[in-house]
């Protein structure tokens, strides 16, 4: 039985994967033109705490959340919905499918050190010139235009995205426990409550002024996508996935989301893939099987 929950979790963390990496060229056709990405973010938010809580009520389960754990639901709901989430949608509408999905492969090495300064987790040589290779490919990316202002589109869609990963780092960390004492449903509905709240002033003015009229089907069809794949689905099955798997193998399967990325941006003529982000991918890929080559041990990190 634990072992068929835990092939079954594999396939969920695969499966929500292939809809994140999916996710960068459908959410990047949406934004600006028919969505601001602060309006987009509050209606992903809107849409998967509402079917959290219908999927609640069919699944008669109304489980009580201990008062100890409030915090720690707030602070996921903080990390992994309303800052994931605007970061995300605010940065890719700045940067490129390839590139933010590349970034996001940083995710792993963040998990680690977020673990070391957490709890004092040995970090050694390999790991220390690890953190320094993937670093190095994510900062040519983020300058890889050449435009090293603060005021560079690219720059400032870059540093959002790298900040992205690593409050999802600090997301997965941090609701892990969470995971393991409440179900799937239970958890996404406690964190996706605390996200609606945080993104509401961000996001609300966007949503209420956006043209809905003039929004082509396709498009339609695309925003659909985005808010039931990698809003609802995709963090469902997260949840569920890591309530039987170690956090650390849940960010090594982000290794995925860039050659799924990169096949959609170049198939929708959004993105290419240049010399230079294949390097800056080969240091960020290096650098992450550097820092990952020794298994964590998440589950200490979470207690």
């Amino acid at each position: 039985m634990i072992h068929s929950n835990r092939t079954k979790a594999h396939m969920a963390i695969i499966g929500a994967n292939i809809l994140f990496g999916i996710n960068y060229a459908i959410a990047k056709g949406v934004m600006p033109i028919h969505l601001k990405p602060g309006g987009f973010t509050l209606l992903r938010v809107i849409t998967a705490l509402s079917l959290f809580y219908a999927l609640s009520r069919l699944s008669q389960r109304n489980e009580k959340i201990d008062r100890s754990d409030y915090f720690r639901f707030v602070l996921a709901g903080l990390m992994g919905v309303s800052l994931n989430q605007m970061l995300f949608l605010f940065g890719l509408n700045l940067s490129s499918p390839i590139d933010s999905s590349i970034i996001s492969t940083l995710n792993p090495a963040m998990v680690m050190l977020i673990a070391f300064m957490a709890i004092g987790e040995k970090i050694g040589v390999k790991k220390i010139i690890g953190l320094a290779i993937g670093a190095s490919g994510a900062l040519m990316l983020i300058f890889g235009k050449g435009e090293l202002g603060f005021g560079s589109d690219h720059f400032v869609g870059n540093i959002m995205l790298f900040l992205n990963t690593l409050f999802y780092a600090g997301y997965l960390v941090i609701v892990k426990p969470l995971t393991e004492k409440y179900s799937a449903v239970t958890v996404m509905r406690g964190v996706f409550t605390v996200g609606f709240f945080a993104v509401l002033p961000f996001g609300a003015k966007d949503l209420a002024t956006t043209a809905w009229g003039s929004i082509p089907a396709p498009i339609y069809g695309a925003i659909l996508f985005v808010l039931l794949g990698p809003t609802f689905l995709a963090y469902l099955l997260n949840s569920w996935g890591l309530r039987h798997v170690q956090t650390s193998t849940v960010s090594i399967y982000i290794y995925s989301q860039p050659v799924i990325a990169t096949a959609f941006a170049a198939m929708l003529g959004q993105d290419t893939l240049d010399a230079q982000k294949i390097i800056a991918a080969l240091l960020v890929f290096t650098g992450v099987y550097l820092v990952s080559s020794k298994k964590l041990k998440p589950n200490r990190a979470t207690k």
